[in-house]
């Protein structure tokens, strides 16, 4: 429990299909928070602990197969013991966390993607992170062909997820609007097409309204 003159944590997290947009935000809100005067965590799933590194090697950069199940029990291991060693400690200190992708992520990607029982990874995650929801949920929402020409342009070699065919992605961004329009308390969905400086004041604008 944090004392009185401690702000209260805060937890951001951000989603969407791979070339959205979400470190840029991400870093954006990050700078603003900062220049209010708040401490930030800036973290992602997988890879926020060192734990979370390995786990990250295999599930995105693994050379050989790794089952669809297989995947989903790696993801959440790392879950459990990224918000037990880092999101917890850091709300508990009344510090902002700014993550890139939660659970989330699993039930589209793992659950839509790879044509996993959807209510069985989020219960999954949910019980890997006993119960822990963000405060905020930002979904960068993008076409999958226009997030393919953009992480094209980047000319960085795709990792396991990144190089999936067009309907796996289309399967993980009809998940992920499905999800915003269950929980629209959570989530703010943006059209990850707008300029930059836009995305950034609105999730400014929703950010500050919950803080």
């Amino acid at each position: 429990m944090t004392g009185l003159d401690t702000p209260a944590g805060l937890w951001v997290t951000f989603e969407g299909g791979d070339g959205a947009g979400k470190t840029t935000q991400a870093r954006l809100l990050e700078e603003w928070l900062r220049d209010q005067g708040r401490t930030v965590v800036r973290t992602r799933e997988p890879g926020g602990s060192e734990v979370g590194v390995l786990v990250r090697e295999i599930v995105l950069h693994h050379r050989g197969d790794v089952s669809p199940r297989a995947e989903a029990l790696l993801y959440a291991a790392d879950r459990a013991h990224h918000v037990a060693t880092v999101v917890r400690p850091a709300l508990a200190r009344g510090d902002v966390v700014i993550q890139d992708r939660y659970l989330d992520s699993s039930v589209a990607y793992q659950g839509a993607g790879r044509v996993l029982d959807a209510g069985e990874i989020r219960d999954l995650s949910l019980w890997a992170a006993e119960g822990a929801l963000p405060d905020v949920t930002v979904l960068l929402d993008l076409d999958p062909g226009v997030a393919r020409r953009r992480l094209d342009a980047d000319d960085k070699p795709f990792d396991r997820l990144e190089a999936e065919r067009e309907e796996f992605h289309e399967r993980v961004r009809a998940a992920f609007l499905a999800l915003a329009d269950a929980e629209p308390e959570r989530f703010l969905v943006l059209d990850a097409t707008r300029p930059a400086d836009e995305l950034a004041a609105a999730v400014r604008e929703r950010v500050g309204a919950t803080a």
